[in-house]
């Protein structure tokens, strides 16, 4: 739009210089002679002037015969009479001076005009820039960056811990090289291919993967860039999008973030969003146009697939749904391999053992863990990265930042020792609860004092009702701790309280674990990947079931509350002892909590594996 003004601008001045000439061509054309007043009255005296034309300060006329140089005509500015015969008797030669009044004319039109341009496209490109207008030339083209074969360097080599989504797409990389083979029996691939998962899993690596396998052109566009202010522009940067993918097949359309597109629909007559929707109906209508059998395929990814309009995942459209789940530890093994060797790793570093430690990490999250651990290793002045840099790292992506700088008050330091001491006492005494990796009441993060963290051995998708009773014993016994100790309670548990009230619930509201209730739900659970709470449903239950849920959430935490006591005050002497070795080194390792295992005399368990952080 800037290159357009520009050349817009040009074409007025030219214009303007363009008429200048044209007037100069034209008297010179007419073989018009520029004299003085002086030689006007002379010329006037010696009766060689024809006839005279008075235009307003400006005298034009005639001659009576052609002058010596060829001029027929002549043009002089008026002078004032009285001033011209004092001038004259003085025999003092004097002329008029005419201002060029077509050029102060032309000018008096344009520049205000030119300014007044400038002005409102200064004022435009603003609110284009804060609305999202765009050009207004091409406000309904596609904003897609599209990436030829040669700028995509990413295979699926580089992409690991997702072994099942790999080989889902593999079948749309075989389809987009040889179309016409992959069709032989007749089959089509999907037109659409939905890529769905938490934040952070390589939803979009995958995509950039499928075209660098394939070796087509790869349009990408986030759903937000489809959205404007005016009704009608979204649709139209479908349609050219599609036209543009097209035009160039086989080619890959990929959509990040579907659901700031794709979201349901509103109710008609109960508001809703014009643009959004027609934009959305426009996506569908190019969905259902285009035959995948010339090669066109639409990728999409987004981490919430419960608010997408049911119309965009019916068969025929977004005919597969690819999961793109959080890898297990084998998958995060085969991640830090691949980001591990971009970093000068020290020798004896166990990929599989930073693996152990990092359930529930996504791909991205492992990335980041790599690149931490090298910041801490260079920040040390370090050769090579460290087992205890990774350490680190994790306590640092898990429980925040140190604050060393935070001081304490003893009284303070006492109570956040008895209760991390409590947690951790708690773990190791607990049957298959996970090992307690570390414990400390150096404060991180925004609010945390201390913390208390426990390592898995091994990924887990289910848990009976005894381990989530026991890992409620070990979220209160920092509580516990506390009210054994100094016989009151105190802020520091407000974390604690909240995870638990919420396991509690959902032992009784989804898992049916009271008794009382039965073997009921009483929540509907929607899939999400933002770790969000369950949206309302509406549903309904009676003043009695509702009172009955809240009594069993109350008897199950209390009860976890009074097994943590009783745990505690078994061992007494130890829990004193140790919370007295973590006032006088603010954190214990593994060594030290071997030995107060030790202390406990405590046969050895086989651990369970769901990761915990307690504080």
């Amino acid at each position: 739009m800037q290159r357009q003004t520009q050349i817009h601008i040009w074409y007025v001045i030219a214009a303007v210089l363009a008429v200048i000439w044209l007037r100069d061509l034209w008297v010179a054309s007419q073989r018009v002679e520029e004299i003085s007043y002086s030689a006007f009255e002379q010329a006037l005296k010696d009766d060689r002037i024809e006839s005279v034309e008075v235009d307003g300060a400006m005298l034009r006329g005639t001659y009576r015969k052609p002058t010596a140089e060829g001029a027929e005509r002549f043009v002089t500015p008026r002078v004032d009479i009285d001033l011209a015969r004092e001038l004259a008797d003085h025999k003092v030669e004097f002329r008029g001076v005419a201002n060029s009044g077509l050029l102060r004319d032309v000018l008096s039109w344009v520049l205000p005009a030119l300014v007044f341009f400038a002005i409102w496209m200064f004022v435009f490109r603003r609110m284009a820039g804060r609305d999202g207008l765009g050009g207004m030339m091409a406000i309904g083209k596609s904003k897609a960056r599209v990436y030829v074969e040669t700028e995509i360097k990413v295979t699926f080599e580089d992409v690991a811990g997702v072994d099942e989504a790999k080989t889902e797409l593999r079948e749309i990389v075989e389809f987009l090289k040889d179309p016409q083979r992959y069709g032989r029996l007749g089959a089509r691939a999907p037109k659409g291919v939905l890529l769905v998962g938490p934040p952070g899993t390589g939803k979009t690596l995958l995509a950039r993967a499928v075209a660098g396998e394939a070796n087509v052109p790869f349009f990408s566009i986030n759903g937000s860039e489809f959205v404007e202010m005016f009704v009608g522009v979204g649709a139209a940067r479908v349609r050219d999008l599609f036209d543009q993918a097209r035009q160039r097949a086989p080619a890959i359309i990929f959509i990040d973030e579907l659901d700031a597109l794709g979201r349901v629909r509103g109710v008609p007559g109960i508001g809703g969003h014009d643009e959004k929707e027609q934009t959305l109906n426009q996506l569908l209508a190019e969905l259902d146009g285009f035959d995948s059998r010339g090669g066109l395929v639409l990728l999409a990814a987004t981490n919430r697939p419960e608010i997408l309009d049911p119309a965009l995942l019916r068969a025929g459209r977004f005919d597969r749904q690819v999961l793109v789940d959080r890898p297990d530890k084998a998958g995060r093994v085969a991640i830090l391999g691949v980001h591990m060797p971009k970093v000068r790793v020290a020798a004896g570093v166990d990929a599989a053992q930073i693996a152990a430690l990092t359930a529930g990490f996504s791909g991205a999250d492992l990335a980041n863990l790599v690149n931490e651990a090298a910041l801490l290793a260079t920040r040390r002045g370090a050769d090579a990265v460290g087992a205890q840099d990774f350490m680190e790292a994790i306590e640092r992506i898990v429980a925040g930042l140190e604050k060393r700088n935070r001081r304490l008050s003893e009284a303070e330091r006492k109570i956040v020792a008895f209760h991390e001491m409590g947690h951790a006492l708690a773990a190791l005494a607990q049957p298959g609860a996970d090992p307690v990796h570390k414990v400390s009441i150096i404060p991180r993060g925004i609010g945390s004092l201390g913390y208390t963290i426990q390592r898995p051995t091994e990924d887990r998708f289910l848990m009976t009702q005894q381990e989530l009773e026991g890992k409620l014993t070990v979220l209160l016994a920092g509580r516990a701790a506390e009210y054994l100790q100094f016989g009151e309670l105190s802020t520091g548990a407000a974390d604690d309280l909240a995870k638990a009230t919420e396991i509690a619930r959902s032992m009784v509201t989804r898992y049916g674990m009271d008794p009382k209730l039965g073997h009921a739900t009483y929540t509907t659970e929607h899939p999400t990947f933002l770790g969000m709470p369950p949206a309302a449903t509406g549903d309904t239950f009676s003043d009695e079931t509702v009172a009955a849920i809240d009594t069993a959430v109350r008897q199950i935490v209390a009860a976890a509350f009074d097994r943590a006591t009783a745990v505690l005050a078994r061992y007494r002497a130890v829990l004193e002892k140790g919370a007295a070795r973590l006032l006088d080194r603010e954190t214990l390792d593994q060594s030290d909590l071997d030995e107060l295992r030790a202390a406990l005399n405590l046969p050895k368990e086989a651990p369970a594996a769901h990761a915990a952080k307690t504080g």
